[in-house]
């Protein structure tokens, strides 16, 4: 899957453009079109705030059957997911070399 070519597959159904996708998302417009320019992949963070101004989640982004898109996730993991979007980029990687680690 190609996150980029995913992330304007999202947003023109939608009929938005870069500026409407960073004002939804809270970034800007210049951070969103730089990773098109250098062909760079936006951080998980960054990610997060893309899927919340989609209104979908992570897993759902990642889903390439357009069939299966509904995600279940247990109690715990909702939980996990929730608190992991509240860090800062440092601590949720600090949180994932942690997970990696056990």
């Amino acid at each position: 899957m190609n996150v980029l070519e995913r992330i304007v597959l999202l947003r023109e159904e939608r009929h938005w453009t870069e500026y409407q996708l960073a004002e939804h998302s809270g970034l800007t417009q210049s951070t969103i079109s730089s990773w098109y320019r250098k062909n760079m992949l936006p951080s998980i963070p960054s990610l997060t705030k893309i899927c919340d101004a989609f209104g979908i989640t992570l897993s759902q982004f990642f889903l390439e059957n357009e069939e299966h898109n509904t995600v279940s996730l247990t109690e715990y993991q909702l939980e996990l997911l929730q608190a992991a979007q509240k860090l800062e980029p440092e601590q949720y990687k600090m949180l994932t070399n942690f997970l990696n680690s056990l």
